[in-house]
């Protein structure tokens, strides 16, 4: 489906509104329209209102041994000519995004996150990356020379930071890139409830 019309200089938001799962979301800079949504087998709920574009769709339990058939994921793209803020409540599972050439305001993953693939565009101002409840085998890509800082509260085990690798800590753990104080561009990559095989680097 193909819905709403790309505003001018103002922002939008893509809003998963009660959690994602196996969720393929790209930028399209030849996008016409506003976004795009394709999905099969499922029933999504898409509306879009004064630029958010909320997605709701019934919860199934996830069929991933062998012999199940699996569900396509749903493929949402983003008309890449505008600032976007994308975001998820209730938890993320199996998230495939890729936001090469799109501009981000913000990313919010709230309800936990696993599984996760997110290729970050070049940042304008100090952009920032939240994920409530936990994150686990994970890979965060960062443009080449972009500086990050990387919080997570919660603790870590197996831990990838720039070329930084910390097996576990306890608490609270900061690190950030050496350019990242005197960076203009720079991401600010916030996690509470700690993080499992998470990796935070250049794509």
């Amino acid at each position: 489906m193909n819905l709403g019309n790309p505003g001018s200089s103002r922002g939008a938001c893509l809003r998963f509104a009660n959690g994602a799962y196996r969720i393929f979301i790209r930028a399209d800079s030849y996008l016409r329209d506003l976004y795009s949504v394709r999905c099969e087998n499922r029933m999504l709920a898409v509306r879009e209102q004064e630029g958010i574009v909320a997605i709701r769709y019934p919860r199934t339990s996830s069929c991933d041994w062998p012999g199940c058939p699996s569900e396509r994921p749903v493929q949402v793209a983003l008309n890449a000519r505008i600032p976007w803020d994308i975001e998820v409540r209730g938890g993320v599972s199996k998230l495939d995004a890729d936001l090469r050439g799109l501009h981000l305001d913000s990313l919010s993953l709230k309800g936990g996150a696993s599984r996760l693939e997110v290729a970050l565009p070049a940042p304008s101002g100090t952009v920032g990356v939240v994920i409530l409840g936990g994150v686990s085998n994970a890979a965060i890509r960062l443009p080449e020379r972009v500086a990050a800082r990387l919080r997570v509260e919660g603790g870590v085990t197996n831990l990838k930071f720039d070329e930084r690798h910390v097996a576990a800590s306890g608490g609270e753990l900061d690190l950030q890139s050496t350019n990242y104080n005197g960076a203009t561009d720079r991401y600010h990559i916030s996690i509470t409830g700690g993080a499992n095989n998470l990796s935070v680097g250049e794509q």
